[in-house]
């Protein structure tokens, strides 16, 4: 657990370092405020011209409670706090394991992908794809912590943009099916649809490079996701992920986040792979 911890660490200090530099507390035009002029996160989600929830809005995921990671992974993510803000204490218990939530002799993993994962635990300090500048994948980006995403919502599609490593995806709302035959892809591809106030995200298509989890919890190219996305007020939005991935699990798994609105915000250009000195530092284990 130490060296996947401070692994990390190492690898999003220079992002955190540089985060919301852009447009800093620029006053965003339709944000409510309270008396003070401070963004009111309490009030009530703005509608689109469709009369659906507008997403759109720089969103961040919600620390975790104070203990929580200490009390799942013990002691040592204390140790690694590499800069301030970049705290592995309170990474989402999610982002570090998507398995959290299951006891270890109820663990979902077909043994094929038990062994895949200790392959990849040996080396995640490492061959974590981060670590080598590659993409976070889906759903792992949703909850990142300390890089903030961009959703920019249209009639026909709506776009997500990932600060870290500039990554994107588009999510079509204009009524067409996932690709039958994708040439796989890091954030695979995605539909959505409306059920009531709640945005239905279908994701399919990826490749099987990423992983699910800073542990390394792998996945295949027959993963699929859905990602259930409720704007419950202005400045709060529940998220809930279901991974379905039959040939490396034996049933789905889901799980829950809040993302909270970073108001008079952007996202940053992030680029890893520039001047990149982290990787030769990290540890294996």
């Amino acid at each position: 657990m130490s060296g996947q911890v401070k692994g990390a660490g190492v690898l999003f200090a220079g992002a955190m370092l540089c985060a919301h530099a852009q447009w800093l507390n620029y006053p965003a035009p339709g944000t409510p405020r309270t008396r003070d002029g401070k963004p009111n996160l309490s009030a009530r989600a703005p509608r689109a011209s469709n009369g659906k929830p507008d997403l759109s809005g720089v969103w961040q995921t919600e620390l975790a409670p104070p203990g929580e990671n200490q009390r799942l992974f013990g002691p040592l993510v204390s140790d690694f706090v590499v800069v301030p803000g970049d705290d592995p204490r309170t990474f989402s218990k999610y982002f570090v394991n998507i398995l959290s939530d299951f006891k270890p002799e109820e663990s979902p993993m077909r043994p094929a992908t038990a062994e895949l994962f200790r392959k990849n635990a040996e080396k995640r300090g490492t061959e974590n794809p981060p670590s080598r500048c590659l993409p976070q994948g889906v759903p792992r980006a949703d909850i990142f912590n300390y890089a903030p995403f961009k959703i920019i919502q249209t009639p026909g599609v709506i776009a997500v943009l990932y600060e870290l490593d500039n990554t994107y995806r588009q999510i079509y709302t204009d009524g067409r099916k996932l690709p039958v035959d994708p040439q796989p892809a890091w954030v695979g591809y995605s539909v959505g649809r409306w059920e009531g106030d709640t945005l239905v995200v279908d994701a399919a298509g990826f490749n099987d490079r990423s992983w699910l989890d800073l542990m390394g919890h792998p996945h295949s190219e027959d993963l699929r996701v859905q990602e259930r996305f409720h704007r419950r007020d202005f400045g709060h939005m529940d998220l809930s992920v279901t991974v379905d991935d039959p040939k490396m699990y034996i049933r789905p798994i889901t799980f829950k986040v809040t993302e909270v609105l970073v108001p008079d915000s952007d996202v940053l250009e992030s680029i890893c792979n520039e001047n990149e000195k982290d990787r030769s530092h990290l540890v294996t284990q």
